[in-house]
């Protein structure tokens, strides 16, 4: 592992107490090129370990309040008219940043939810008919309520689907909580981390995690898991050909963060409920089982090759 990885995770570790599984898979699921989705309840650190990995990250951030009356230009942009060069002037919307925060995510309409579908795929947004490319590298980090709780819109499939990982962050421990409470204000703290990596530090660590091998065994662990989703009468559908490259993804930067140069089934067992988690519905009876509880199962139910 470099040592500005280490430095980021130790700056995060001094700043989001008692969550150090949290930051791994945080920053696991930012070296896989994917977007990340933090559900929790209120007040748990949700925003707070977002806005430490985009200032520990040196990246250019954004944070983008979801709202039920936001509208898909708030995100995006929207073309001006100038009277007097007579021409509209486009203004980018906060979307133009390496790494947005969409806080509350579900709390906005579907209609603005949207707006995100073609930036976190593409990583390019269409406004008026032009396509506009995003900045590289370029990550959501969103948050969301639990469903249950009042104001609250689902997310479509189609856009958890997106996510690459969903994580909880759960209350801390006693003695983190304590740290907490007795320590000083963590956004007067956040407010003065400085960076510990440059973006193109970050690109070659996803490129060196692209590159992580994964042998031909491996790669029947992976199959048989999505098998297993597909044909166990638990689930309403099984996981899709993206889950399981999301799965591989996952597990290549696990693997390096472990500073090894190939992925071995412990690594998928790490990475599989923040991959499978938001993306499997059970049936029946098991119906009111939790999503996470859901995907833990699949690590004792699939033997390794």
């Amino acid at each position: 592992m470099s040592q500005s990885l280490n430095n980021v995770i130790r700056q995060a570790e001094q700043i989001v107490l008692g969550k150090p599984q949290q930051i791994r898979l945080a920053l696991t699921c930012l070296l896989a090129s994917g977007h990340l989705l933090i559900e929790d309840l209120p007040g748990v650190g949700k925003t707070t370990l977002a806005h430490v990995l985009a200032r520990t990250l040196g990246l250019q951030f954004q944070r983008i309040q979801f709202t039920s009356d936001l509208l898909p230009a708030d995100i995006l942009g929207v073309s001006v008219y100038q009277r007097d060069s007579s021409e509209f002037k486009f203004h980018p919307g906060p979307i133009f940043a390496q790494m947005i925060l969409a806080d509350e995510i579900n709390r906005a309409t579907p209609k603005a939810q949207s707006a995100l579908l073609e930036a976190m795929e593409e990583q390019q947004v269409t406004i008026e008919s032009t396509t506009r490319a995003l900045p590289d590298p370029f990550f959501v980090i969103a948050t969301q309520n639990p469903s249950y709780q009042a104001g609250t819109f689902a997310l479509p499939e189609s856009q958890l689907d997106r996510f690459l990982m969903r994580i909880q962050m759960g209350y801390p421990d006693a003695q983190a909580e304590r740290g907490l409470l007795s320590g000083v204000d963590r956004r007067e703290i956040v407010a003065k981390l400085s960076p510990q990596m440059e973006s193109s530090e970050l690109l070659a660590l996803q490129k060196a995690a692209r590159e992580v091998f994964v042998s031909p065994a491996l790669l029947d662990y992976v199959q048989a898991i999505l098998r297993h989703t597909r044909e166990a009468a638990r689930y309403t559908h099984g996981l899709s050909p993206r889950a399981g490259l999301a799965l591989l993804s996952a597990a290549r930067a696990w693997a390096l963060l472990d500073e090894r140069n190939a992925v071995i089934p412990e690594d998928v067992q790490a990475v599989l409920p923040g991959v499978a988690s938001h993306r499997l519905q059970a049936t029946g009876e098991h119906a009111k089982q939790n999503s996470d509880a859901l995907a833990r199962e699949l690590v004792e139910a699939v033997a390794i090759p």
